[in-house]
């Protein structure tokens, strides 16, 4: 495991090509919206993939909850795409609603799938991962329980550092915890990700790209690099690929000590000359219907 004192300083020092972040979950609480802004506001990539749930529709229906840090971050990513940044969108369970807009949205391009060609020629499926969420296929009521289950221990969580965190100690996280502690969630997590390395492999990738289940961490499965952006809820992750194709997991958060694996090191030798181009192959959509070019910060109530 290699982890950098310091991700986020050592990242801006290094030219950046691709960010990929998901599970921001604006309309949650707990959403770290204005550490997130911060974070766009320090970056200005080629690419940039939101890997699902930037919004948190779930909440938004129960309760409408949207501060002006929201419209920020729409504004920086529209901002980012004005000056060239390539952005991608592929919708979560919390954000399924957009996959009803088609392929574009303003701005932004849309699919349930993408695959993102690296600067050393590795091919990466990206994903949210929610349609390999037993739960969410089969029985979504448990998953909007566990949805606020989560949301329980998140309010704990952050009761407890703020009342027993000391100086210079590093934050608990309270829900990392319990996933490592009970049998069936690492089951969860173990057989999810290895459905996605499945699934990478049947597209024809050599790597996985995904959010879902707030897990930052990059592991190799049966020859399949898995990478799993983590959240702004609760790690305040997300995964970079620099301009020679090694990719980090950085943390925004650095009181916040990461426990996964970091880094995946750019290949020495690409494996063929077709995949030297930089480009972006697109998935077919599974939604066939566009949109005429609209603005999304049009479609936000304020």
């Amino acid at each position: 495991m290699i982890v950098s004192e310091e991700p986020i300083a050592r990242a801006a020092c290094r030219p950046i090509r691709s960010i990929f972040v998901s599970d921001v979950h604006l309309g949650c609480m707990h959403s770290r919206a204005d550490e997130f802004l911060e974070f766009l506001n320090s970056h200005e990539p080629e690419s940039l993939y939101l890997v699902g749930d930037l919004i948190d529709g779930w909440k938004l229906r129960k309760k409408w909850r949207w501060p002006e840090s929201y419209n920020a971050i729409l504004e920086r990513v529209e901002a980012l795409s004005a000056q060239g940044t390539e952005v991608f969108y592929t919708p979560g369970n919390h954000d399924q609603f957009l996959r009803d807009f088609g392929k574009r949205f303003g701005f932004v391009t849309l699919s349930d799938e993408f695959v993102h060609i690296t600067a050393d020629g590795r091919r990466f499926l990206i994903i949210h991962g929610d349609q390999f969420d037993n739960f969410e296929t089969g029985a979504q009521w448990l998953s909007v329980l566990g949805s606020f289950a989560y949301d329980l221990l998140l309010t704990a969580n952050s009761l407890f550092n703020r009342l027993w965190k000391r100086e210079g100690q590093a934050k608990f996280a309270l829900s990392s915890a319990v996933k490592s502690q009970v049998k069936h969630l690492m089951r969860f997590i173990s057989d999810f990700e290895q459905k996605l390395a499945t699934h990478a492999r049947k597209r024809l990738c050599e790597g996985i790209i995904c959010g879902h289940i707030h897990a930052p961490n990059i592991l190799e499965i049966d020859g399949i690099d898995y990478c799993n952006t983590g959240d702004w809820v609760e790690h305040c992750s997300a995964l970079i690929e620099y301009s020679d194709g090694e990719m980090e997991i950085v943390f925004f958060d650095q009181d916040l000590a990461p426990t996964q694996k970091t880094t995946l090191p750019a290949q020495t030798a690409v494996k063929n000359n077709a995949q030297q181009n930089y480009e972006k192959t697109e998935m077919p959509s599974l939604i066939n219907r566009f949109l005429k070019r609209c603005h999304p910060l049009r479609l936000i109530r304020r």
